[in-house]
């Protein structure tokens, strides 16, 4: 899954990501989902997490959804 398939899709892919990623305010997506260097960014400051690994976690993450869609 990519990034633009992610925001294409926000209502179904913000539930998973608040799964992976508890710490997601609701409030702060409109101003993140337009960028994913601001998201990983923001996902870096609210889980404790350096850029790189925020960056590594959330590559995870659409590579989990990408074989999701494809299944």
């Amino acid at each position: 899954m990519s990034w633009s398939d992610l925001t294409r899709d926000w209502a179904s892919s913000y539930s998973a990501l608040r799964n992976e990623f508890p710490h997601l305010e609701p409030s702060a997506m409109p101003f993140l989902k337009a960028d994913q260097d601001r998201f990983e960014s923001y996902l870096a400051a609210t889980h404790d997490m350096s850029l790189k690994e925020a960056r590594a976690a959330f590559d995870a993450f659409l590579d989990r959804r990408k074989g999701r869609q494809s299944a």
